[in-house]
């Protein structure tokens, strides 16, 4: 069977692949999915690919034929996903402004420092063992002594791995004759300054390098070596596909938050402007496409974090089961639910992943006493988005989804920066974001074809309240 593209998302537990064909059409189709457990442990990455190949074909009933494809993507968390630490100035302005940009590239930040470099801080970057290190600091032209001096001390380690320079662009010559010293200049990559001036972020150049920089080492992962062998596109962390296909939607359909909760985190990714009335007061800029992980939130590996959070009598309660019944599935190995009172438990616990993780997403107005009160915004504001996306394996296959989105707006208090209840729901129904994220690179306008249709989002007129607001609308059959 021939076809035009494959794309496969190699997880930490399970590797999925999705074929789609006749992408120079204006009718581009999703013709099926294959999933098996992923085999970096087993050495060869190929072997999860090739199980998960032949297990699509079982589903497209041609388990006798060959699979001839003229493209195969992939995006891929396996590995231990993508390693970053992060070394700025101010915590608060170029500190954060690298982190916004490592996360949006779909990034595991495992340490973040602010200043210069300490014994202690090289102790656990070395511990840590990074893929990319992104060290910023200082707008143009401004203070230059931190960003030479911890450029000096990780070019001076034994680390041996790519490193980003995306700070003050006065001293990018010395950071570069520093690594040259040390015969790494081919470790150096300079990019923009993520921070140039106060209160402006430029941080879509590092993580295109970001990305790129992981397409390139990706493949030297343990299990991950093989990987080329089958896949003859880009290969880019899962989390960054995501947010590609969250941006190119924007453009679409207007600004939205996609929510994706997993068995181990929530991944929320945010694509807007914000409001008028928001960013006047705005103390800090925020990125248009922010992303945050809440690594403690995830349905599955840290089940307990999120029944610790709701508190087991309040479960009782809600779900009317017993104490019994919460520690069975608290302690459950089982991934997908199979009886109705497992899914009634995991469908509670999505919801309160789905709230606190949005919570800690979004901003809030804080009101300040002196001389005169005074209202400020902090963080992301949310309340221009018009829709709420759900993808990941929760969020696509509960049967309450829709509901535990809506909750929502209902949770949604004076000082914080939430989507509003007039915010529509939009269900990845063929969880196939992630893969299109990446096909947008090879064929965005069949990217987006695509992912309406897994949207379930027909091209009419959409009248609110009366006013014309927007050339689509959202049917969620």
């Amino acid at each position: 069977m021939k076809i035009d593209v494959l794309v496969a998302e190699i997880g930490s537990t399970t590797t999925v692949v999705n074929a789609f064909d006749q992408l120079e059409t204006d009718n581009p189709v999703f013709l099926a999915q294959g999933q098996a457990p992923t085999s970096v442990k087993e050495g060869d990455v190929n072997i999860g690919l090739q199980a998960a190949i032949e297990d699509m074909k079982k589903n497209l009933h041609i388990e006798n034929e060959d699979i001839n494809y003229k493209h195969m993507l992939a995006t891929s968390s396996a590995a231990g996903g993508l390693r970053m630490t992060v070394h700025g100035l101010v915590y608060d302005m170029t500190v954060k402004a690298a982190k916004e940009a490592a996360l949006g590239a779909g990034a595991n930040i495992h340490l973040v420092t602010s200043g210069k470099l300490t014994k202690v801080d090289m102790l656990k970057i070395d511990k840590i063992k990074p893929n990319i290190i992104l060290i910023a600091g200082g707008v143009d032209y401004g203070e230059r002594e931190t960003a030479i001096y911890n450029s000096e001390i990780i070019a001076a380690s034994d680390l041996d791995i790519p490193v980003i320079y995306a700070g003050n662009i006065a001293v990018a010559d010395d950071v570069k004759l520093i690594f040259e010293s040390y015969s790494k200049e081919k470790n150096l990559h300079l990019v923009p300054n993520v921070y140039p001036k106060i209160d402006i972020l430029n941080i879509e150049p590092t993580r295109e390098v970001i990305q790129d920089i992981f397409e390139k080492h990706i493949t030297e992962a343990k299990g991950m070596e093989k990987i080329r062998e089958m896949v003859n596109g880009p290969i880019i962390p899962t989390p960054g596909a995501v947010m590609k296909a969250s941006k190119i939607l924007k453009d679409e359909i207007g600004d939205l938050v996609t929510i994706d909760v997993g068995g181990a985190t929530t991944d929320i990714h945010s694509v807007t402007e914000g409001t008028e009335k928001v960013n006047k007061i705005l103390v800090e800029p925020e990125p248009v496409a922010k992303r945050t992980v809440e690594g403690d939130l995830g349905v599955f590996i840290n089940k307990k974090n999120i029944v610790d959070i709701i508190k087991i009598e309040k479960l009782e309660k809600e779900l009317n089961m017993t104490p019994e019944d919460i520690e069975k599935f608290t302690n459950s190995d089982i991934a997908i639910p199979q009886t109705e009172e497992h899914k009634r438990f995991i469908e509670r616990l999505t919801k309160e992943a789905v709230i606190v993780s949005i919570n800690r997403h979004a901003g809030g107005y804080r009101t300040y006493f002196g001389g005169k009160s005074d209202t400020l915004a902090f963080g992301k504001d949310l309340t221009a988005v018009k829709w709420i996306v759900g993808t990941g394996g929760a969020l696509t296959r509960l049967t309450a989804r829709e509901e535990i989105l809506n909750s929502i707006s209902q949770f949604n208090r004076a000082d914080k920066l939430l989507p509003t209840a007039e915010a529509k729901i939009l269900i990845d129904n063929d969880y196939i974001m992630a893969s299109l994220g990446i096909l947008s690179s090879l064929n965005k306008e069949a990217a987006i074809k695509l992912l309406l249709k897994s949207l379930k989002f027909n091209e009419k007129t959409i009248f609110m309240n009366g006013n014309f607001t927007h050339k689509y609308s959202f049917f969620l059959f």
